[in-house]
């Protein structure tokens, strides 16, 4: 006969699960550990939101006062605001909230493990995962889980605790060191937050410029630009900047301040950044980028 399967369950090593913050992510990853097979025990949950997030993610699951999730559970999911996380960490310790041997997770992507550092004094076991995905707050985000990167870090004796419960939710761990995190997550910030601010800015000035549709007019060539700057980095560079065409940019930057001054100081900043990335990889010659890089100093009029 072929041996029965094991149920998620009946694996060796299931933990006790408290999730403090049923937002978005909160919910979502205590979701992803409740199909792994672990057991969420109790979520804490204030809002309406949050606690329709509870009642549909994890159902049946206890909401409880954050202070009263802890003593009982084996890891306590930290999911909160990067800013709230500090005093929470030392309200739950304060408050018996927090005990030794326990996991203590946190999913911030600016926090490594010196915010947990209340925790660890009294013997927990200290966690950084951050997921990098956006969050819905839906099981639509269970799907996507599969796959996604997690920041992690973690002492050297957890790492295999640590890698373990990202592979349990889908993801795949990418270890980044405790002094790095806030490089890390501006990397992430910078990409992904003005990367919607960038679209959507491009989207107000194409409808002030006559489109009806925006959206069907920026997205094969977001798309295409997208994946050519994943694939190729720098090399998939296009457009005026790399060709050192100042006379296009200067009218650029003319039509931008006389539309939406506060786009051409973006405009402006990010086609600089371009310029010099674009001259450190060879793309742009330094007898071509003169001209240019004096219309974005200011030093030539933006129309002339």
């Amino acid at each position: 006969m072929p041996p029965a399967s094991i149920e998620p369950a009946d694996r060796p090593g299931r933990l006790r699960v408290g999730v403090i913050g049923a937002g978005r992510v909160g919910s979502v990853l205590g979701a992803a550990l409740k199909t792994a097979g672990h057991q969420v025990a109790a979520v804490s949950a204030v809002s309406d939101a949050s606690r329709r997030r509870a009642d549909a993610l994890l159902p049946g699951v206890e909401i409880r006062p954050a202070d009263r999730i802890g003593p009982d559970v084996d890891l306590l999911l930290l999911a909160v605001p990067d800013d709230v996380l500090p005093k929470l960490v030392e309200g739950l310790v304060a408050a018996g909230g927090v005990r030794q041997g326990q996991f203590v997770v946190h999913t911030s992507g600016r926090h490594g493990l010196g915010v947990l550092q209340p925790a660890t004094a009294i013997g927990a076991l200290p966690l950084a995962l951050h997921p990098v995905m956006t969050f819905t707050g839906t099981s639509v985000d269970l799907d996507r889980l599969a796959g996604v990167c997690f920041g992690v870090t973690a002492p050297e004796i957890l790492r295999p605790v640590a890698e373990t419960l990202v592979l349990e939710m889908g993801g795949e761990p990418v270890w980044i060191a405790d002094e790095d995190r806030p490089l890390y997550h501006a990397a992430l910030a910078q990409g992904a937050n003005h990367l919607v601010t960038l679209v959507a800015s491009s989207m107000d000035l194409l409808r002030r410029a006559g489109a009806e549709n925006p959206q069907r007019v920026l997205g094969p060539l977001l798309s295409a630009a997208l994946d050519n700057a994943l694939r190729y980095g720098d090399s998939g560079l296009t457009g005026p900047v790399m060709r050192g065409d100042a006379g296009t940019v200067r009218e650029h930057i003319a039509a931008l301040r006389s539309t939406s001054p506060e786009t051409s100081a973006a405009y402006i900043a990010m086609a600089r950044l371009t310029a010099d990335r674009a001259l450190a990889t060879g793309l742009l010659a330094p007898d071509d980028a003169i001209e240019l890089l004096d219309v974005l100093a200011g030093r030539r009029e933006a129309a002339e």
